[in-house]
């Protein structure tokens, strides 16, 4: 497991709502389930196949983990572990964001490196 880093994966249209705030409390189905769903950057593109295929206009928040409180790694239902954080997320701990594009095959492509 990498704890430096997380990865929240957005619509374009989220980031615009919550960029200039000082803190995000998830999106509609992070606050149903009652904590903000993250992936670590090797499971990002299994999280882009499974919940995202074929949604345009996505972008990937990296995100540093050393500030974040509430931060817990749980097993999902393939028992994979992911890190989910029980608590809303101070922005200044984004430290990139980064345009995911989605390509004619519905697939969509990340940069080279993030």
């Amino acid at each position: 497991m990498n704890f430096k880093f997380i990865y929240k994966i957005l619509a374009k249209i989220e980031w615009v709502v919550i960029k200039d705030k000082s803190e995000f409390k998830g999106t509609k189905k992070d606050l149903e389930d009652g904590y903000i769903y993250f992936s670590e950057e090797e499971q990002v593109r299994g999280t882009l196949k499974k919940f995202y295929k074929n949604q345009n206009d996505l972008i990937l928040l990296k995100v540093k983990t050393i500030n974040l409180d509430n931060l817990v790694w749980e097993q999902a239902s393939d028992g994979n572990m992911f890190p989910h954080l029980f608590s809303s997320l101070d922005l200044s701990n984004v430290v990139e964001k980064f345009e995911i594009i989605l390509q004619d095959d519905g697939n969509h492509k990340l940069p080279d490196s993030y």
